[in-house]
Parts: C-alpha cells; sequence; structure tokens
C-alpha cells in the first residue's frame, strides 16, 4: 500500500516534469511558463466541474432512496465504517455491470452504479464494490486521476502544435535538427504521457481495492465481483464509454483490450483477484 502511494507521487512527478521539459523545448523560459500557466487553469476547471462533466456524459441520475434503498443504505453503512461523509448516490442508466466514484473531495463525492451492476451481483459483491469506490474516495483518487488526464492531455495539445509547426514551419528553418526534434516531440512525448497517465491509473486500483478490503474486512466479495463484472464489459461494452473516462471506473468499460499491458487503464484480472485472494484481514 505504501509503495503505490510513493509510485503515485513519483509518476505524477514524472509527468509535470515532462510537461516543463515540453514547454521549455517549445518556447524555453516563455513556453515554460505558458504550459505550466495552461496546466494550473485546467486542473482549476477540472478540480470543480469534472463531476458534473462526467456525470452529465453518462447520463447519471440521483438514485430515489425509496427505489434504491439497498444500495443507499448500503453505501451509508460502508462511508460510516470509512469514517467519511456521506456520498451522493446515482444511478447510470446502462445494462453494463460497473461502477465509478467522482467528486473533488469526500464531502463533494458521488458514489454511481450502472442499472446493470445492480441486476448482476449479490449482495456481499456490491459490498465489495461499494467499498472500492468510497476507497477512491477516501484515497482522493478523484483530483489524482483528474490532475494526471489533465496534465497528460495538456502535453498531447502541446505535441500536437509542435507536429503542425513541424509540418507547416519547418521547413523554414535552416536547422534540421530542429525539426527532426519538433517531429520526435510531437509523437513520442504524447505516448510517454499516456503510458505514465495509466500506470498512474493501476496504481490506484491496487490501493483501492486493498484499501476498501479492509474497511468492509471482506477481499472475496470484492475478487468475486471483478470476475463477473470483466466478463460483463466484454460481453456489453457500454454505449457511451470513452477512452478519457475509461479510467475512473472499476472495470474498463470498453470492450477491447489493450496491445500491451502498458496500455490498459486497469491492472489485469487475474493480478487483482490473486492480490485480494492472498490478502490476511
Amino acid at each position: 500500500m505504501v509503495w503505490n502511494q510513493i509510485k503515485t507521487v513519483l509518476l505524477l512527478g514524472a509527468l509535470t516534469g515532462l510537461l516543463l521539459v515540453v514547454g521549455q523545448l517549445l518556447g524555453g523560459t516563455a513556453g515554460l511558463t505558458i504550459a505550466f500557466t495552461f496546466a494550473l487553469i485546467i486542473n482549476f476547471i477540472s478540480y470543480f466541474f469534472s463531476d458534473k462533466i462526467v456525470l452529465f456524459m453518462y447520463r447519471a441520475k440521483e438514485a430515489d432512496k425509496r427505489k434504491y434503498s439497498k444500495l443507499y443504505n448500503m453505501v451509508k453503512h460502508i462511508t460510516e465504517l470509512a469514517n467519511m461523509p456521506m456520498p451522493k448516490v446515482y444511478i447510470v442508466p446502462d445494462q453494463q455491470a460497473n461502477a465509478f466514484a467522482t467528486g473533488r473531495n469526500p464531502k463533494h463525492a458521488v458514489v454511481a452504479c450502472t442499472e446493470g451492476i445492480l441486476e448482476l451481483l449479490n449482495d456481499k459483491e456490491l459490498k465489495g464494490v461499494i467499498a472500492h469506490e468510497v476507497a477512491h474516495i477516501k484515497n482522493r483518487d478523484i483530483l489524482i486521476s483528474t490532475v494526471a488526464a489533465v496534465i497528460a492531455g495538456t502535453i498531447s495539445y502541446i505535441a500536437a502544435m509542435a507536429r503542425w509547426g513541424a509540418i507547416f514551419g519547418g521547413g523554414n528553418n535552416r536547422n534540421g535538427n530542429n525539426l527532426v526534434s519538433l517531429i520526435i516531440l510531437g509523437i513520442l512525448t504524447p505516448i510517454i504521457a499516456l503510458i505514465i497517465q495509466l500506470a498512474i491509473s493501476r496504481s490506484r486500483e491496487f490501493l483501492a481495492d486493498n484499501t476498501g478490503s479492509k474497511i468492509i474486512r471482506d477481499p472475496n466479495g470484492l475478487a468475486d465481483a471483478l470476475t463477473k463484472l470483466h466478463s460483463s464489459s466484454k460481453a456489453r461494452p457500454m454505449r457511451r464509454a470513452t477512452s478519457g473516462t475509461a479510467h475512473i471506473f472499476i472495470v474498463n468499460p470498453l470492450s477491447g483490450k489493450s496491445v500491451w499491458n502498458l496500455l490498459s487503464t486497469h491492472p489485469s484480472l487475474e493480478a487483482r483477484v490473486g492480490k485480494l485472494r492472498s490478502m490476511v484481514l
């Protein structure tokens, strides 16, 4: 658990460092300042509005306390065990079994479940999933994931400008090495940024599995749930899922598999279940 926290800090530092390097390479000190300022502005917007944007994207609606009383009471019980404020509970109108948490901090948090997950899982399994999402809120993973996504997105945007600059302006530059540098910068840096961002996401998933299981003192419910959720994701892709938001779900909502594990938003099912089964509480 401690190693996952340390690795997240190191990866975020690497991502931020990459952004500053890209800015300086493109525009010297001025470029570095512009890149840093741009990142701060986008982080500010994401911090306050990312939860509303995600809920709107997936057409999530706040759960009726009477209709979804079992779910509401389960979330309430688990947040009490975690000594946390009660988050809002939302329902996503999709038959794929999945769930996610969002919100900028524990006082402004949301736990969202799809209609499919409520139909597929038994109470023990659903409890494991809710504990996992509450753990994300407790560990402030939502903020970390948002910051990582924004910095990576900023790098990709700057890299795209570098590519266009190489195409339309590079030919007039007397220094051929500069043209090559711009092309390399425009192609390689967004790939590196994406790999770092996804590595952060995988580390936080392992940590949430661990923290959530400790909250309810049961890792097996989540392990059983993950097996069912992976099957659901493959059999029934989520209609509105995007690669940019896939990392917030407990399992990847997209049906396709990554070519390499480095480009996966989540750890493998085998790795997650193996760690859960081996936990000693």
